[in-house]
Parts: structure tokens; C-alpha cells; sequence
């Protein structure tokens, strides 16, 4: 059992059986604090889950993003690609492709700043998944700087500059 607010210095650790998306942990954050500015990473997204994102930051809940996806994502699914690309313009983001199947959250909020990394999608699957959300702002700004060097494989997004936090 989870507490509903999140403590900052904690660690939680999930092992689920399946039914259970990356993405219900982004939320439930979400219900705790808006999000300034946040990393996604992952190999592939669903057309819903690029609406449910685009919901949340019309709600303000969310503001800045990035999205650092898998080289599948332009070249077998370019509707997706588009569709991602669209959102992040929005916010000033940008879109990076690269040889990526990390599936990573990672986000500066207004209470606290964290790390989901899991095992699991941003789609839901009936697999057995594993997910460790960290509240840590060390953390959080390691795998910034991480993304923040990646050379994306798509040149749509040149004029892109880090976030500063």
C-alpha cells in the first residue's frame, strides 16, 4: 500500500502482475503536484497515451516536456512521431530519437522532483513489470544531464536548448 503523498529522500518499489502502465505512476504524481518540466523516455507511445499527455498539459498540470523515443518510433509509426512532435512544439520541448528502449519519467515539480524508471511501457501489458519512483533532486538532474546530451538521429529539433532547473 502506497501512502497518497509522496515523501522526498524515499524510494518506492513496485512489482506488479501486469494490467499496470508506467504512465498510472506519472499520474498518480500528477494528482500530487503540477509538473514544471518533464523527461519521458520510452521505445514506443499509443495515440491515446499522446492525448492523455496533451490533457494534462492543457490542465496545467504539466508545462515543459521533452520525449526521447526509439528510432522505431519515426520510421514505423510516423503518425505517432508527428503527433508527439505537435505536443512538445507546444510546450517548447523537443523530440530525440535515438537507440532508446528505456522506459524513464523524469520530472521537476512544484513539491518534489523524481525518477520513475520501470520496466514497463507507457502502454499497459499483462506482463509482470517492475517500477521504482525516487524522490531525489540529485537524481532527477544526474538523468537530465544524461538526456540533455543525447544527439538526436532526427535533426527536427536543432534549435533546441536545455531546460534550465
Amino acid at each position: 500500500m502506497v501512502e497518497w503523498e509522496f515523501e522526498k529522500g524515499f524510494s518506492y518499489h513496485f512489482l506488479s502482475q501486469g494490467d499496470v502502465d508506467s504512465f498510472s505512476f506519472l499520474k498518480f504524481i500528477l494528482r500530487q503536484q503540477k509538473i514544471k518540466y518533464l523527461i519521458t523516455s520510452t521505445w514506443h507511445i499509443a495515440k491515446a497515451d499522446i492525448k492523455e499527455f496533451e490533457r494534462y498539459y492543457d490542465l496545467g498540470r504539466l508545462n515543459n516536456m521533452d520525449f526521447y523515443v526509439g528510432e522505431i518510433l519515426p520510421s514505423a509509426f510516423y503518425e505517432k512521431y508527428i503527433a508527439v512532435s505537435k505536443l512538445v512544439r507546444k510546450c517548447g520541448g523537443r523530440v530525440a530519437v535515438f537507440r532508446n528502449h528505456s522506459k524513464v519519467f523524469v520530472g521537476f515539480g512544484e513539491k518534489f522532483d523524481f525518477v520513475i524508471e520501470s520496466s514497463a511501457n507507457i502502454n499497459t501489458n499483462p506482463r509482470c513489470e517492475n517500477t521504482c519512483i525516487t524522490l531525489n533532486t540529485e537524481l532527477a538532474n544526474s538523468y537530465k544531464k544524461f538526456y540533455d546530451g543525447i544527439k538526436s538521429f532526427q535533426r527536427d529539433f536543432d534549435d533546441w536548448k536545455p531546460q534550465n532547473m
